[in-house]
């Protein structure tokens, strides 16, 4: 048989597409055209086309709010990651996502230039605090592409180096729980301190503009809140293809009986180590993308407060499941800004009535419940 008919004759071969989708579930198809169709489409529209005094038109505080909760779902995405997949309970994530403001922020207060309330090429703060120059580390700061740099790879440092002598250490468990709570305590209490160049307890903020282009611009809100939906499909993508490769799998071993795991002739460590590394580089991404929507980053970032309340997002969505985490955080955050506005002084016991209430009654968390509803019927 000639070349030519052998190629004829051969089935033909599935488009990369098709063959990427197949790894996924209906269920998770469906949801990600619908949620692609209300970040990309009705968001936008409603807020741009929809004039202001329609009831069909979007606010921009909420246009802001669904960029920050979209933050806030890769976030819960990366503690998914290592918690739901390694078994690795960190309530230090808070840290990461704050350093990725923080390196990005550094660009933005750059960019204000002669803008600020001193009229300085200093940030206002510098000059409160008459500061002549800019310190070392800022050096490089009015790039944006230093900032980017920044954003991936001071994090993803601070990570692997923690993460190599923890692991190789064997801290595993509450234990490891605990040191990352008290590193994010340490940076938070330094970043607190005026002399070290990130504002004090105030931070930054009052940002004027990204690439020399203003900030506070409807175009420009719709434009951060559709990235952030971009960046959060991206690396749901690529969680769920880590998850169900021979590296997921080696992962979930590890979550499960990491001793057997060792005794195979795996090193639990380098595995741990590099999902640890990124999932703090996807926190990091996500706090760069937060802090030009929100408008200001400062220390309360890093409280042992904001990196639990991770893990609450990620245990009422459903660890080990990477759409629970998401809805998890969409559910609580909603919660949030509706009681911190009508019972502001009830939200805390909310809170932790709600984290008490699925630990006990619903430990798949949402996706759990659904599943066993869907079964049920």
């Amino acid at each position: 048989m000639s070349e030519a008919a052998a190629v004829a004759l051969a089935p033909p071969r599935t488009p990369l597409v098709v063959h990427a989708a197949r790894r996924f579930p209906r269920g998770a198809l469906v949801a990600g055209a619908i949620f692609a169709l209300v970040a990309f489409v009705v968001v936008p529209v409603l807020h741009l086309a929809v004039p202001a005094g329609h009831p069909l038109h979007l606010s921009d505080y909420f246009v802001t709010l669904v960029g920050k909760v979209l933050c806030y779902a890769i976030v819960a995405v990366a503690l998914d990651l290592v918690w739901g997949y390694a078994g690795i309970l960190s309530l230090g994530h808070g840290l990461f996502f704050a350093l990725g403001g923080y390196a990005f922020g550094m660009y933005l207060m750059r960019q204000i230039g002669r803008d600020g309330s001193y009229q300085s090429d200093l940030p206002d703060f510098m000059v409160f605090l008459d500061w002549k120059a800019l310190p070392w580390y800022w050096q490089g700061s009015d790039s944006f592409l230093w900032a980017v740099f920044l954003v991936l790879v001071a994090p993803a440092l601070l990570a692997f180096v923690f993460g190599f002598f923890a692991f190789r250490s064997r801290i595993r468990g509450v234990y490891f729980s605990i040191i990352t709570q008290a590193l994010t305590v340490a940076f938070m209490l330094l970043f607190f301190r005026n002399e070290t160049g990130f504002g004090g307890n105030n931070g930054f903020t009052d940002f004027k503009r990204i690439l020399g282009i203003p900030i506070a611009t409807s175009e420009m809100r719709v434009t951060l809140a559709v990235l952030t939906g971009v960046v959060l499909i991206g690396f749901f993508v690529m969680a769920r293809a880590i998850v169900t490769s021979r590296y997921g799998r080696v992962l979930q071993a590890i979550r499960d009986a990491e001793p057997r795991v060792m005794f195979s002739g795996y090193d639990p460590v380098a595995y741990k180590l590099s999902i640890w590394t990124l999932s703090a580089v996807m926190c990091a991404v996500a706090g760069a993308l937060y802090v030009p929507q929100v408008g200001i980053i400062n220390p309360s970032e890093m409280t042992p407060a904001a990196s639990i309340e991770i893990a609450i997002w990620a245990a009422v969505g459903g660890r080990a499941t990477l759409i629970g985490p998401i809805l998890g955080a969409v559910f609580v955050n909603g919660a949030k800004s509706w009681f911190t506005v009508a019972f502001p002084e009830y939200w805390l016991y909310f809170l932790g009535a709600l984290f008490i209430a699925v630990t006990l009654f619903l430990p798949q968390g949402i996706v759990g419940l659904l599943k066993r509803r869907r079964a049920g019927g």
